[in-house]
């Protein structure tokens, strides 16, 4: 059978190729990856439709790396949606499932209600990866590629705070009786 139209790849092909692509990343744009930046651009950008003059009084964007553009960074968002919509396609696996049984377990059926809750996550997540300044591909990829302190550390803690979110959200029990 053909690599592309599996369900599932090989983890260790799949690290092999992100790492390729990071190493690829820093020889072509001199930048690793990341996938929050973009967005924070973007909000920069609204911002400076709306108040012309931010740009220039804001300390923050003052600094090239933080300059409201669309960049080569937005091709990975963009790649990310792409591609895993592609790997669905070719692989058969296109569940249109909005509200997981777990989920239903838990919270009950109501698709505003899971929509509301991957909302709340996804802004707590971007909140956090701002907060940390990257994400899990810039920490958990690059920095850990650079075998930075910093992004170790927050590999680190993300996996703890997942388990433990895990555990406040679905019990102890989780999947076994769903």
């Amino acid at each position: 059978m053909n690599v592309l139209f599996q369900k599932a790849w090989s983890p260790y092909v799949v690290g092999a190729g992100i790492g390729v692509l990071s190493w690829f990343a820093f020889a072509t744009a001199n930048h690793p990856l990341g996938i929050t930046t973009p967005f924070e651009h973007s909000a920069a950008l609204v911002m400076e439709a709306v108040d012309p003059t931010i740009t220039t009084r804001h300390a923050y964007f003052l600094d090239p790396d933080h300059s409201p553009i669309i960049g080569w960074e937005w091709m990975l968002v963009l790649g990310v949606f792409v591609g895993s919509g592609l790997s669905a396609y070719l692989s058969g696996d296109r569940a249109r499932e909005v509200v997981p049984n777990l989920w239903k377990w838990r919270f009950g059926q109501s698709i505003p209600t899971r929509i509301f809750g991957a909302f709340v996550g996804g802004a707590c997540m971007m909140f956090g990866a701002r907060l940390a300044k990257g994400c899990t591909s810039g920490h958990g990829i690059s920095g850990t590629l650079q075998l930075a302190v910093s992004s170790w550390f927050f590999v680190i803690v993300i996996f703890m705070v997942s388990v433990l979110t895990a555990f406040l959200i679905f019990g102890k029990r989780g999947r076994d009786h769903v």
